[in-house]
């Protein structure tokens, strides 16, 4: 099965359909979260995503935050301020959708959270330490995060403490191997200086795992990000991958 493997749109219409498009044919789709926040386009987003092929997708931190799941004083000023007025734009079905994703699922020997098995909502995996903690936390063969915005993988070897640890380029594939975890980067707002939507097409029956990038018009998302009065600096991260 050809699985397209999506993290953090953040309400970014345009580089979801550049990623849709780049993608190819795929079997089935699994979202790992944050479907809204930062962007312009949270219910076309949403819209979109419902329609994709055998979806399978799990809660984010700011889509928890829209829904009052979570407190928003964990997040910075204008991280608030876009869910707030994610808050006042979503329609009756964004809500609806939003509302059913679960924090966590297991597809066979695969799980999916969005920030990481131990808290599937917030806690972030930026390093060996944090990831090697979080192995004790699921039991299947891989676990697959989003959340960083960071395209990377965790692997810990049998008999080791600390997994090895690399982000993933654009291109690179992996043949993988029980224990991992892996990340695919960020569809919407990218944070690896690489502006291009990232995500990864995941084979399962031969169990290789494919980084991809793509470009996308972020000036077009960056213009109606303006004319909904969002935060500048987020408009201005979009161009720099920051």
């Amino acid at each position: 099965m050809r699985v397209l493997v999506i993290s953090d749109i953040h309400a970014n219409l345009t580089a979801l359909e550049s990623v849709l498009s780049d993608a190819g044919e795929f079997d089935a789709v699994w979202c790992l979260g944050d479907i809204v926040g930062y962007g312009p386009d949270p219910n076309e987003c949403i819209e979109r995503i419902r329609q994709l092929p055998n979806l399978t997708c799990v809660v984010g931190n700011h889509d928890a935050a829209v829904l009052e799941l979570i407190e928003t004083e964990a997040f910075n000023h204008e991280a608030k301020k876009v869910i707030y007025w994610t808050q006042s734009a979503l329609t009756d079905a964004s809500f609806r959708f939003l509302r059913q994703l679960p924090p966590r699922v297991i597809i066979d020997q695969i799980t999916l959270v969005h920030g990481s098995p131990r808290q599937p909502i917030w806690e972030y995996l930026l390093d060996s330490q944090t990831a090697g903690e979080n192995f004790q936390y699921f039991e299947t063969d891989f676990c697959l995060v989003g959340h960083t915005h960071l395209p990377s993988i965790f692997f810990l070897a049998e008999g080791e403490s600390q997994p090895t640890a690399s982000l993933i380029s654009a291109g690179q594939s992996f043949q993988l191997i029980p224990r991992t975890i892996l990340n695919p980067g960020s569809v919407g707002q990218p944070r690896d200086r690489d502006a291009r939507a990232s995500y990864a097409i995941f084979d399962t029956s031969t169990m290789r795992w494919e980084n991809h990038r793509i470009s996308y018009d972020i000036q077009s998302v960056q213009e109606r990000m303006r004319m909904a009065g969002l935060p500048h600096r987020h408009i201005q991260r979009l161009a720099g991958g920051w």
